[in-house]
């Protein structure tokens, strides 16, 4: 008798046959390339809007620090957006 898990991961693989697909060395790398790339706009994006939120701050202008935080979320996850979407289609190819 198989337990509800084993089922589960039947259901799973028979709605996405590429799931168990091994990912090559080659792939891995080009996958972390994609990773670093990303990780590095996004750091330097908010190394930029940091100091925006610094000055700011320094100038006691809480409307426009709240604008440079919403706009800091914003790009952060339209960045994320973008790096999985580029991994996604790198996947799509294997």
């Amino acid at each position: 008798m198989k337990s509800a898990y084993e089922l589960a991961m039947e259901r799973l693989a028979k709605s996405d046959p590429d799931a168990g697909k091994k990912v090559t060395p080659e792939q891995k790398k080009r996958l972390l390339g994609i990773d670093k790339n990303y990780h590095s706009k996004i750091a330097e994006r908010n190394i930029f809007l940091d100091e925006q939120l610094n000055k700011a701050l320094i100038e006691r202008n809480a409307e426009e620090y709240q604008k440079i935080l919403k706009q800091k979320s914003s790009e952060n996850s339209r960045l994320e957006e973008e790096r999985e979407d580029e991994k996604e289609k790198l996947r799509r190819s294997f």
